[in-house]
């Protein structure tokens, strides 16, 4: 079995009428023994998720690259749904840089009188919704006894100032490895995560495009995101034999065809190079000798 990337979202910040907000789905393995890695929770997560026939409770883990609010914006609907949606008390654990139990720790506390509610008129629903945050730096990411532990997880540091910290995330399973960069520019901790990988799923915005745009916050984005062709120079100076985009900034079509962005990342890199709407899904096997 390979390691399967789902863009469950491939949006950003500005919402879309197609394009769910950034979240990506790493899966492995069938029926109980799958393990589904999310990676951030955008708008309209769990809707994507139920598209791809998954729920809530199907998760191993969620996995945040950073803490802005494009990428959080429905962690409070994951902890809810799957503290409802399961009979058992199954704790749901966020991973995420430092500052991740600080912002669960305020979700929580916003879904205090929803939780009153729910725990007063289910009789069996006689807990707090469990949640466990494991904040990381870089290493090794070790998940509680019993959930997960077939796919390697690592991390390291991204770049995406003034956003700081922001990780990015490496699965390895069966010889198959695919790094999960988030929010960044070209940086040393991307590319020790990209070494001897397979693949990169890497969100991109059209700098060419952008600085363009007569408006000073569309071009402060310009220096903490990377476009097509950085991240398809980070893919080629991996090694990496498929470069996988999203969050598409500005969206198609207004930015032009999936072959406009593909022919930018393809000046640079030589590999597969995938690019598709929301739910689009990529199998990635080992590459690498």
């Amino acid at each position: 079995m390979t390691l399967a990337v789902t863009l469950l979202g491939t949006g950003s910040p500005m919402p879309a009428p197609d394009r769910a907000g950034p979240a990506t789905l790493i899966s492995t393995g069938e029926g109980d023994d799958a393990e589904h890695y999310l990676i951030d929770a955008g708008r309209g997560v769990l809707m994507r998720l139920a598209a791809a026939g998954l729920g809530a409770p199907n998760l191993t883990a969620v996995l945040l690259t950073h803490l802005h609010s494009d990428h959080i914006t429905d962690l409070n609907d994951v902890i809810t749904t799957r503290w409802v949606m399961t009979f058992t008390e199954t704790p749901l654990t966020i991973v995420g840089p430092v500052g991740t139990q600080k912002v669960v720790d305020h979700i929580l506390a916003s879904l205090d009188p929803d939780v009153e509610y729910r725990i007063a008129h289910h009789e069996d629903l006689n807990h707090r919704p469990p949640v466990t945050v494991i904040e990381v730096e870089r290493g090794a990411v070790t998940l509680p006894d019993g959930q997960g532990g077939t796919v390697v997880i690592t991390c390291d540091q991204t770049d995406h100032k003034p956003v700081e910290p922001s990780v990015g995330y490496r699965f390895d399973y069966n010889g198959a490895a695919v790094v999960a960069a988030g929010d960044t520019v070209p940086c040393p901790g991307l590319d020790a995560l990209c070494a001897g990988a397979d693949a990169v799923v890497h969100t991109v915005i059209r700098k060419d495009i952008i600085a363009n745009i007569p408006m000073q916050r569309m071009k402060d984005t310009l220096d903490y995101h990377s476009s097509p062709e950085e991240a398809a120079q980070t893919a080629a100076k991996a090694g990496l034999s498929t470069l996988i985009l999203t969050h598409y900034v500005p969206p198609m079509p207004l930015s032009g065809t999936e072959d406009d962005w593909r022919a930018l990342a393809a000046a640079h890199f030589v590999g597969a190079i995938e690019i598709g709407d929301d739910l689009h899904r990529v199998e990635i096997a080992p590459s690498q000798p």
